[in-house]
């Protein structure tokens, strides 16, 4: 009953004010009847007929009349037309009491204190009471009726309307999960299909995606939600293109792996990932290459807790190793991927299944890391601790070279030492002709593995390197790790703005982590010793336009000079110290292909082991004292290409200027 009522009250709500008031009078008017006939049945006990010849009845048509006659001009006069009903409260209620009671004077006066033949003196009486209480029941109800239905309807209008790209089923199964939601409402379908364009489906019409600008304004759309998770990343490319210059933002559902079996739901939609724009094709991973440094063995992650070194964890993990030692010296990052870990242990099917075993450890704490490798016997070893956000490490240098190169090359003999076969160091495209320490360390640890790799036990080099093959695996930027631009552009953007960017110029390369991190352990898996491998980032980025394609996507404009009543606002701020416009991938030329597609092979020349040691040696007594001019004329010595772009500004060695020159 009450849903009718509901569905009635809408077009009632529709009406001009001027109906809306008629219908108000006429249902005063109808009040003034009714009440004069209950006053006569409650006077007399029987129900009489208005259309009878009796005395009675000639009386109530008088009643009536007069009723009418009297109530609706004090009613028009009192101004109870001009109120909203829907919004009627106490207030309006005292306005009907008073001019009731206006009206019960008057009425009262003529049929009980003069009286009229043919009418009980306490039907005078009776029906201002019954009036009273019968138009204020009519202005209550139509506050419960019209109010909440009123509510609801601008509710429901007020929600943002969104396209759904897609009329196949995963569409069909988003619109029938979103009819009732209190979201966003759906006004229709995008297909590229020019034979559904014009027609509807479950009510809704198709229109082609080539009138998304004009549709955008014309149905004051918000979203649009891609309800095609098995497009190609090309085709998918090319929609979000044509998507952007409509202004809307876009939300997507997950690929056909990730969505669970069954219908579509709301809770499936996802905010539109920047690695969906910059992303490539993903190539199906080799699972020889992924097994053979994994599968039933021991193997071990430093910075287990990172960016990248957490999604190597998750993939080894799927891969059945033994056992997988997480060496972390964040207490916090270790406890978050080792919980996360054991979530994914515990839905996982199998007899023996893999044990996680977390440890608190510094790669610099040469003891410590002896004995975790002495206790565990590790097969294989993924080194990706490191400090990597270039401006602190140019801050701090000695302590970013410290455990950049010092902490590479202790873990490194630790697992020599102790029999470890694969040992795989993740580097970085900012190691190529470098101009920041962070840069020039990561190169120096891939010197001290390649030096490693080249000295045999007994050759001059330190014991026990023979049997471990050393590797390193060079690549540029992640999507979404901690130091990535991405989820600090998200937020300036949710913030609304300005984005911030050091040089109009900068670029950079870009690859998704789940990538970044299959394609290490594959590389891995080919090693010989030595090895420098080269991942194949695709196409560099301009950080300029990939700020410019993330505000666009979310619907928003750049507010720049041709633009200045754009949204989001992109400021620059200057390069940083250290920071290079331009990352590179080889510091030679001519890299060779290996068996996959997307893994290369450099020849990097590098120092003996013998000479290397020795200034090694020298390098860690310089950091060991903090003398920063040495420190750096010592890694441009031993880093070929490392030219420093700034000025020394070391947080130490600055206030340490500043207190001598305030005391000279």
């Amino acid at each position: 009953m009450k849903k009718p009522l509901f569905k009635l009250a809408v077009p009632v709500l529709a009406l001009p004010r001027p109906a809306k008031r008629f219908v108000a009078l006429m249902v005063d008017l109808s009040l003034c009847v009714l009440t004069v006939w209950l006053a006569y049945y409650l006077r007399l006990g029987e129900f009489i007929s208005f259309a009878g010849a009796s005395e009675w009845a000639q009386g109530a048509v008088w009643a009536g009349v007069a009723s009418v006659s009297i109530a609706l001009p004090i009613f028009v006069v009192s101004g109870l037309y001009r109120a909203i009903f829907r919004y009627s409260g106490w207030p309006a209620l005292l306005a009907v009491a008073r001019a009731v009671g206006i009206y019960g004077l008057l009425y009262a006066s003529v049929f009980t204190a003069i009286g009229v033949a043919g009418v009980p003196r306490t039907v005078g009486i009776i029906q201002p009471i019954l009036l009273l209480l019968f138009v204020g029941a009519s202005r209550a109800l139509a506050r419960v009726w019209l109010g909440d239905q009123y509510l609801s309807i601008l509710k429901r209008a007020s929600r943002p309307k969104v396209l759904i790209y897609g009329a196949g089923t995963t569409g069909r199964q988003l619109a029938a999960a979103m009819a009732n939601s209190h979201e966003m409402q759906v006004a229709g379908f995008l297909d590229d299909d020019d034979r559904l364009h014009g027609h509807v489906l479950n009510g809704q019409p198709i229109y082609n995606p080539a009138d998304l600008d004009k549709l955008a304004t014309a149905l004051n759309i918000s979203d649009v939600l891609l309800a095609m998770p098995s497009l190609s990343r090309k085709r998918r490319n090319e929609i979000l293109s044509q998507i952007r210059v409509a202004r809307v933002a876009v939300r997507t559902l997950p690929s056909v792996t990730d969505l669970a079996q069954g219908k579509v739901s709301i809770s499936d939609l996802r905010e539109l990932d920047i690695d969906d724009l910059l992303g490539r094709e993903p190539v199906t991973p080799n699972h020889i290459l992924l097994a053979k440094n994994i599968v039933g063995k021991v193997v071990l992650v430093t910075g287990a807790g990172g960016s990248i070194g957490s999604e190597l964890c998750r993939q080894i993990l799927a891969v059945n190793p033994a056992k997988l030692l997480l060496i972390e010296q964040s207490e916090f990052a270790l406890y978050a991927i080792h919980q996360e870990l054991e979530e994914k242990l515990a839905g996982l099917d199998g007899a023996t299944p893999p044990v996680l075993v977390p440890l608190l450890a510094s790669v610099q704490d040469d003891d410590r890391m002896r004995e975790i490798m002495s206790t565990w016997h590790p097969d294989t070893v993924y080194h990706t601790a490191a400090y990597k956000h270039v401006p602190l490490v140019e801050h701090n240098p000695a302590a970013g070279i410290k455990n950049n190169v010092l902490g590479t090359l202790r873990t490194a003999q630790a697992a020599a030492e102790n029999g470890v076969s694969d040992f795989v160091l993740i580097s970085t495209d900012k190691a190529v002709r470098p101009t920041n320490v962070m840069g020039a360390s990561k190169r120096l640890a891939e010197m001290a593995l390649q030096a490693l790799a080249a000295t045999q036990a007994g050759a001059g080099g330190p014991v026990g390197t023979g049997g471990t093959k050393f590797s390193m695996v060079r690549f540029g930027n992640v999507l979404g790790s901690s130091g990535s631009v991405v989820p600090k552009f998200r937020q300036q953007i949710r913030d609304g703005g300005p984005i911030t960017l050091t040089h109009p110029e900068v670029t950079r390369y870009f690859m998704t982590i789940p990538e970044a991190a299959q394609l290490v352990i594959q590389a891995g898996a080919m090693a010989k010793g030595g090895d420098v491998f080269v991942l194949d980032m695709g196409q560099p980025v301009k950080i300029m336009d990939l700020a410019r394609r993330m505000v666009e996507l979310s619907g928003l404009t750049v507010k720049d000079e041709q633009h200045p009543e754009g949204d989001i606002e992109i400021a620059v701020t200057g390069m940083r110290p250290g920071e290079k416009l331009y990352e590179e991938l080889l510091i030679g030329d001519n890299p060779k292909p290996t068996v996959h597609a997307r893994i290369m092979k450099a020849h990097e020349e590098f120092i003996p082991w013998a000479e290397f040691e020795v200034k090694l040696n020298a390098l860690e007594m310089a950091l060991n004292v903090n003398d920063v001019g040495v420190i750096r004329l010592m890694m441009q010595q031993l880093v070929a290409g490392y030219i420093p772009s700034d000025d020394i500004v070391d947080w130490v060695y600055m206030e340490q200027e500043a207190e001598a020159k305030a005391t000279a």
